[in-house]
């Protein structure tokens, strides 16, 4: 994150004596990355938040992924995977490398642990659905559209609005995800030209802290293992916490899209960057406006990486035989682009109404056996008929 929030009751100065009621003192917390150099957070606690009481079940997670075959575009409908299960247990992984996992959940229950994902930041946009993501850090409230970030060691749960239907896309990194560098200044503030900046940011606004003994189920994820701890305090018992690192929520409506006289490139779509792959936002625009442009995209070839595009709504003008939450994946090493007919169909088209979500990875993604079962076979044979 590139500003400063503060929730809850703090100290005049950090690392000082800062008592409770009862005399003894709060047990800080420092929520820190790139070892003390990075963004960070101090967060002040009823309890150590080292007190593990039991160590549940370690359990792996690997992933099966399908047999390598062709190199050829994918197509993934994902409009009826089932619904059902909570944000984690629910989720079913359909593309991944060693960077990044892409996954789709439809939950229809509230989380009963809290999680942590100790190996990288994760984003999850809220295609459908509404609810709260509850942190340390306090209560985030969440609805279709946003694009909720939480950083690698944040421990949260989700709790979806009853009633409300829910979906959602979920990327976990390897590392950290970002604005990308070209939109800030030298000090971390948004620039100018940047397609969004800091008013578009909702960090939790409400800190709840809960000072109940009991018994309280935590879930960490961390090399390729998710491993259950049982606590006796509940885990969100932050007092206070300020600084540059938490969970927020930044909504697609929100991305301000950059035009231009002829057809813009993806770049100017992008919204985060982490290593090995970047994510953009295709929203709702006016077309170019030279008096001989083609809206539609050129054919062009990811010699770099593979392009993974998510459907959420709207016309999507390039591709025909496509659906709301449908996944398509163009490998690098293949040329791409327009459907037949819808080059030049597009000319004249004065704005669109497409919503998606793009992801541009940098090493190879594999298909999960999950993923084979959604696939459209007709697809990478579309462009011929």
């Amino acid at each position: 994150m590139t500003y400063y929030y503060k929730l809850g009751t703090i100290p005049h100065k950090r690392h000082t004596q800062f008592r409770q009621p009862d005399g003894s003192l709060y047990h800080e917390e420092l929520m820190g990355m790139h070892g003390f150099s990075g963004i960070q957070s101090l967060l002040y606690h009823l309890h150590p938040p080292t007190q593990i009481q039991k160590i549940l079940t370690s359990k792996s997670v690997e992933l099966t992924f399908a047999e390598p075959g062709a190199l050829q575009p994918h197509h993934l409908r994902t409009t009826n995977i089932p619904e059902g299960g909570d944000a984690i247990a629910a989720r079913i992984p359909l593309l991944a490398n060693s960077d990044f996992c892409l996954s789709v959940v439809r939950p229809t229950e509230p989380m009963n642990y809290w999680y942590r994902y100790a190996s990288g930041d994760e984003v999850i946009f809220i295609h459908e659905g509404s609810g709260v993501l509850e942190s340390q850090y306090g209560v985030l409230r969440y609805r279709s559209g946003d694009y909720l970030v939480v950083p690698t060691g944040v421990l949260w749960r989700i709790l979806p609005d009853q009633g409300v239907a829910q979906r959602m896309l979920v990327i976990e990194a390897k590392g950290h995800i970002v604005p990308p560098a070209r939109y800030l200044n030298r000090y971390g503030q948004f620039l100018e030209h940047a397609p969004y900046n800091e008013r578009d940011i909702r960090p939790p606004d409400e800190l709840v802290t809960h000072a109940e003994t009991g018994e309280f189920e935590v879930r960490v994820k961390a090399r390729d293992r998710i491993t259950h701890y049982l606590y006796h305090h509940h885990p969100l018992d932050v007092v206070g916490w300020d600084g540059h690192l938490y969970p927020f929520a930044f909504n697609i409506a929100d991305f301000e899209p950059i035009t231009g006289r002829i057809h813009q490139p993806p770049p100017v779509h992008q919204t985060f960057e982490a290593p090995g792959f970047v994510m953009c936002s295709f929203v709702p625009r006016l077309f170019d406006y030279h008096p001989q442009a083609i809206p539609a995209p050129y054919n062009h070839s990811n010699v770099d990486s593979d392009e993974v595009l998510y459907y959420v709504a709207g016309h999507f003008m390039s591709r025909r035989g496509i659906e709301s939450g449908s996944i398509t994946v163009h490998p690098g090493g293949l040329p791409h682009g327009p459907h037949p007919g819808t080059y030049e169909g597009s000319i004249g088209q004065e704005r669109t109404e497409e919503l998606a979500v793009m992801i541009d990875t940098f090493r190879p993604l594999q298909l999960t056996t999950q993923a084979v079962a959604l696939e459209d076979s007709h697809y990478p044979y579309s462009w011929t008929s």
